[in-house]
């Protein structure tokens, strides 16, 4: 093997374990398939991400939504291309936004400029989640945790083609 590909394979490897170690990451097992994971507490810095996208959604204000975000972020969602820049995002999220969003996180991990949230995400007082999320976070150094990919879906089955 050539010594480029050792070390790109070395990285690859230790990449997860150093996340990892700065955040609750635990490989699933059976149990955990069969009910929702539970919730996890969060360093303060990453839980105002979650708090801040739940008051802006849930005021409906596009702007503050999209200030979450990078200027250069992704939102991903199910059915529909993805939209990357904050002209996109704004387009994408005015008429969705609003309604009472819940989040709650069930794995993270951060260094110092990268970090992840993986979570679930309900409406109301309505128990248990209708979907779940992955947020990929950057920062400069000590700076505040910015969206750089919103991904989520719903827990619903997708639904087959209707048939005449």
């Amino acid at each position: 093997m050539r010594p480029p590909i050792l070390a790109a394979l070395v990285l690859a490897a230790t990449l997860p374990v150093s996340l990892g170690a700065q955040g609750n990451v635990r490989p699933a097992d059976s149990a955990a398939i069969a009910s929702p994971p539970p919730s996890v507490a969060l360093p303060v810095d990453l839980d105002r991400v979650l708090r801040d996208y739940e008051k802006a959604w849930r005021a409906g204000d596009i702007p503050a939504l999209v200030s979450l975000f990078t200027e250069d972020g992704f939102v991903l969602q199910p059915g529909r291309p993805p939209v990357r820049g904050h002209a996109a995002l704004r387009a994408r999220y005015t008429g969705q936004a609003g309604g009472q969003l819940r989040l709650r996180a069930f794995a993270y991990g951060a260094d110092n400029t990268t970090g992840f949230i993986v979570g679930g995400y309900g409406y109301g007082d309505t128990p248990g989640d209708v979907g779940k999320f992955t947020l990929t976070l950057r920062r400069s150094p000590g700076g505040p945790w910015r969206i750089f990919s919103d991904m989520d879906n719903g827990n619903q089955p997708p639904r087959g083609p209707t048939r005449p």
